[in-house]
């Protein structure tokens, strides 16, 4: 193992918010600063997901992965179909940037969406001998069996943010723990409440992994309130004008019988909000929302004074899962999940007996960025979307 490489096994058990790893003089000197400078203010522990997580999480060994590099990786992108899969990737190749001199090449693909298309795209990869396969799969189901091809192969696979059916098919997944995420959202909501009333779900895209685990971690907690009373559940996928469009619908059908909205991305969730105002209700009759991720939810909370809890879904899992890929292809030891941190930010007055603020709403919203700023993105101060650009080997 190389001399300059520190690796501390409880740091690896846990999960950090942007990586296992410390490396001397190296790449892990910016991934620390981005993370200290994302975990400011808030909680600061080690994270959540790890700690309540009744299961066990196995720590995998890599050394069969082992390579000196220069290496080749190919990533196998989704699609950047919305601002949260933007950030994401940007993240991605910020982290490609920081591990540029370890490369030989960083193969990029796009599915745009298309789940064939993305299988197509990681055969080509695969084909161009790469030494580890990078993955935000499409859909859970579709990824499966190319995927467990790759590691037949003794390719190795890490998937970020999405995952596939298989524990068989990756070496690692890298996540914020989509049902944590849903599960603390739905607990506030239905609490908020006080365990009874007439609620909406938006989940973000049908058939992608972390909005039906969402979804479904959701509705676990909301089985335990046998006062809430779910009128609907539409799919939106994690678009502001999808959301705004349904929940206009949704008003015209339940008017102000709508008690609260769960949404599993402040995506939609703003446009559910937008879908509110535009339909006369004043501030204080906008019924309780959940969602994260997206800077304009945020603001409207604020401005607004609805109730609101907003967790991120961080797109700073895309620096942590290339951080990870590096490990795998140093022959350390990674765990097979690896959980990202995230805040709970909730609006003034809005803790609830089982959950309560890392972060007030008011000291978490970004005033200064623009509506469609993603949050957590753990690329630092300067980032900006729309000037965004990374220099590696291609």
């Amino acid at each position: 193992m190389d001399h300059a490489l520190k690796f501390d096994r409880r740091q690896a058990l846990a999960g950090g918010a942007f990586g296992l790893f410390t490396v001397a003089g190296g790449v892990g000197a910016p991934l620390a600063s981005a993370r200290a400078a994302a975990q400011e203010a808030g909680y600061k522990g080690l994270p959540r997901t790890f700690i309540w997580n009744p299961g066990f999480n196995p720590i995998a060994d890599t050394s069969k992965f082992k390579k000196t590099g220069p290496y080749t990786i190919g990533f196998a992108n989704a699609s950047q179909a919305d601002l949260w899969l933007v950030t994401f990737y940007h993240g991605v190749q910020w982290a490609a940037q920081q591990n540029a001199a370890k490369l030989k090449k960083f193969i990029v693909t796009d599915a745009n969406s298309d789940p064939t298309k993305q299988v197509s795209d990681i055969q080509d990869l695969l084909n161009q001998n790469i030494d580890l396969l990078l993955v935000n799969p499409a859909t859970a189901d579709a990824l499966d069996p190319i995927l467990g091809r790759a590691m037949r192969k003794g390719i190795p696979v890490v998937t970020a943010a999405r995952r596939v059916q298989s524990d068989d098919n990756f070496v690692s997944f890298v996540t914020a723990s989509d049902t944590a995420l849903a599960r603390i959202s739905a607990t506030w909501l239905a609490e908020k409440l006080g365990g009874k009333g007439k609620i909406v779900l938006l989940p973000g895209l049908a058939g992608a992994s972390p909005a039906e685990m969402r979804l479904q971690a959701a509705r676990e907690v909301f089985a335990q309130f046998p006062g809430i009373e779910i009128v609907d559940t539409q799919y939106t996928g994690w678009s502001p004008a999808n959301g705004k469009q349904i929940m206009s619908a949704e008003i015209q059908r339940h008017g102000k019988g709508i008690n609260g909205v769960w949404a599993d991305s402040g995506l939609q969730g703003s446009g559910s909000v937008e879908a509110f105002l535009n339909a006369g209700f004043k501030s204080n009759e906008i019924p309780p929302h959940t969602g994260g991720d997206l800077n304009r939810m945020y603001k409207l909370a604020q401005e607004h004074r609805f109730p609101y809890c907003g967790i991120d879904y961080t797109p700073s899992i895309g620096i942590s899962a290339f951080d990870l890929a590096m490990k795998v292809l140093e022959g350390v030891p990674v765990p097979k999940r690896l959980d990202v941190n995230f805040q709970v930010v909730l609006s003034e007055g809005g803790e609830t007996n089982s959950v309560k603020a890392d972060v007030a709403l008011k000291d978490y919203v970004a005033a200064d960025k623009p509506d469609d700023f993603i949050m957590g993105h753990g690329m630092g101060q300067s980032y900006d979307p729309k000037t965004f650009a990374a220099v590696y080997p291609h």
